[in-house]
């Protein structure tokens, strides 16, 4: 398994790494169509439909990303459009982790389907808008959501339950604890002072986020990494809630040892949105 994961994980960094760094976002765009596609791939899977539908799906993920690209919105400032995107994610998050497990099947299946659909449009033309401003830029958002994870994990194991009596969301993933949500963020705002030193240090031509939201003031960048911490929870939150309620371990086997590409980026899908937001505003 620890075999398969890392032959995986090579072979995407193979892929990713190149198409991150090249000069120009075109190669990081048509990465992150593959895997948007295959997303709507999986999307459809979970929500009960078989592989031709499945594949639909994923098809007309791919057919609004193109389209947006081709009417140049990923040169196009949409502070309005993120403001709304991140709207919905919180209130649409915070209402489906309250009706937790039982109250996913009561959303109409259209719903779901479309919804699931905009969320992965919406979190590719971020991904592609951020690698458009720089490539320090589209860092410092990718490194928050993985120093997250790789922090709470820790804080969790060695404190879980230590300083709180009830775990995170028991009813959709209990593994999780407060503990490791605290040593999530305390992690993260370790990285955004780090990297907004890093920045200043190097004379960076083109700023992080971190950075970004220090210019307007401290308390601007603590609020900041405080709402993509706790949104990357909810991304993550919120597709285990669909998992389980699916039935399904994983998103799909596509990527060995590591699941599904939902798997992967479902911290990703609201941190993005919310990240072009912060920046535009």
């Amino acid at each position: 398994m620890l075999k398969q994961r890392i032959i995986t994980a090579l072979v995407l960094l193979a892929i990713l790494l190149p198409a991150l760094f090249y000069p120009s976002p075109a190669p990081f765009a048509v990465v992150m169509l593959a895997l948007v596609a295959a997303g709507g791939w999986e999307w459809g899977r979970l929500n009960g439909y078989g592989q031709r539908m499945s594949l639909f799906l994923g098809a007309e993920v791919l057919v609004l990303c193109l389209l947006s690209w081709a009417l140049g919105l990923l040169a196009r400032p949409l502070p309005l459009f993120w403001i709304i995107v991140s709207a919905a994610w919180v209130l649409g998050g915070v209402a489906l982790l309250r009706v937790a497990v039982p109250g996913w099947p009561r959303v109409p299946k259209p719903l779901r389907v479309v919804g699931g659909l905009l969320v992965l449009w919406a979190a590719w033309l971020a991904a592609v808008q951020a690698r458009t401003v720089g490539i320090n830029f589209l860092l410092s958002i990718l490194v928050l959501v993985w120093v997250a994870d790789v922090f709470a994990y820790f804080a969790g194991r060695a404190f879980g339950l230590k300083f709180t009596r009830n775990k995170l969301a028991p009813a959709i993933s209990p593994g999780k604890s407060w503990e490791g949500v605290w040593g999530g963020l305390i992690g993260v705002l370790v990285l955004a002072f780090a990297w907004v030193w890093a920045d200043a240090a190097a004379q960076a031509t083109v700023a992080s986020l971190y950075t970004r939201l220090a210019t307007h003031g401290w308390w601007l960048l603590l609020l900041g990494v405080f709402l993509l911490v706790a949104m990357s929870v909810v991304g993550d939150l919120v597709e285990s809630l669909i998992k389980r309620s699916a039935g399904a371990k994983d998103s799909s086997q596509l990527l060995p040892g590591h699941g599904g590409v939902l798997d992967r980026v479902d911290a990703l899908l609201p941190t993005l949105p919310l990240a072009m937001m912060l920046a535009s505003l």
